[in-house]
């Protein structure tokens, strides 16, 4: 969106796909548009320069990647719709990684029922291993990409994200510094992404990404980046749909535990379903550990 107005991709995949430019009609009240939703326009769709469609109509999302400012925020946001993978970009070194947000970030990608990618950059200044290890009982898939002696990323690295990415709509989500721009960069060689340098004390970088974009890849699907974030609020997530997303974990849930069960307090039954050995107790713990994300303010 800018100034009102969307950027809509009509006949996609057709001899006749064209961007149509549009903004909201007054008939839709204050039912939002984000990246990525499906919509109906009507006026002038030809995509000719100075014309200027409608959106009357938002189509059920599939799935909504979700966040609040904090923990108390009662209002959530939607920040993209219809992906169904969330690419969680966070560096190994400069700056150092941070589990927290990256547990919480897990947390939005189950309530949004859309599959998680770690992808690891600046390898070169940083083993991946330890972390790698440290979500390894989550059996969340990962990447990893470094930059060669000539200081671009490893060619052999980008094709093997490029693996994950074909043929799907994923969300690239990461606080500022970690090398998003310089994926996008990558990814899309026209894509012309602002890229910040860390602050060598804070080890903290600029905002670089502004608004959440959505772009097509050269071979095939698409990537949305968004603006870099310092907290990911999850006010609004229900505990049952993160666990739902283990499937050797939720038949424990719901055959053994309480209602209302948070899976963190005393009582619950997934103890006793782990004992039985229905499940691993790392994979247990690490789900808790996700789960306790949850409590208190953002890292």
């Amino acid at each position: 969106m800018n100034r009102g107005r969307y950027r809509c991709l009509v006949d996609p995949g057709t001899p006749g796909e064209r961007f149509v430019t549009a903004m909201r009609a007054r008939e839709l009240g204050r039912k939002g548009v984000v990246v990525g939703d499906r919509v109906a326009l009507v006026g002038d769709v030809s995509g000719d320069p100075d014309t200027l469609a409608r959106i009357v109509r938002v189509e059920p999302r599939q799935s909504a990647l979700r966040r609040t400012a904090d923990d108390n925020d009662p209002y959530e946001r939607i920040i993209v719709a219809n992906a169904d993978q969330l690419v969680i970009v966070t560096a190994l070194a400069d700056p150092e990684p941070r589990p927290r947000l990256i547990d919480r970030q897990l947390v939005a990608a189950y309530d949004a029922g859309m599959d998680p990618l770690l992808c690891l950059t600046k390898a070169d200044l940083a083993d991946a291993g330890p972390l790698v290890a440290e979500y390894a009982p989550l059996g969340v898939p990962y990447a990893v990409t470094r930059r060669g002696e000539d200081g671009e990323l490893r060619r052999d690295d980008l094709d093997e994200l490029r693996r994950h990415l074909a043929g799907r709509t994923s969300v690239l989500v990461g606080h500022s510094g970690v090398g998003k721009s310089t994926l996008v960069n990558a990814l899309v060689p026209d894509a012309e992404r602002a890229v910040s340098d860390v602050n060598a004390v804070t080890g903290r970088g600029r905002h670089t990404s502004s608004s959440a974009i959505a772009l097509e890849l050269p071979g095939g699907g698409w990537i949305i980046d968004t603006p870099g974030v310092r907290s990911f609020g999850l006010a609004h997530v229900d505990p049952e749909h993160v666990v739902n997303a283990f499937e050797d974990l939720a038949e424990g849930a719901a055959e053994r535990c309480p209602p209302h069960c948070d899976h963190l307090s005393e009582g619950c039954g997934l103890d006793g379903w782990v004992a039985d050995g229905h499940a691993s107790r790392a994979r247990l713990d690490s789900l808790r550990r996700v789960l306790a994300s949850r409590e208190g303010e953002p890292e």
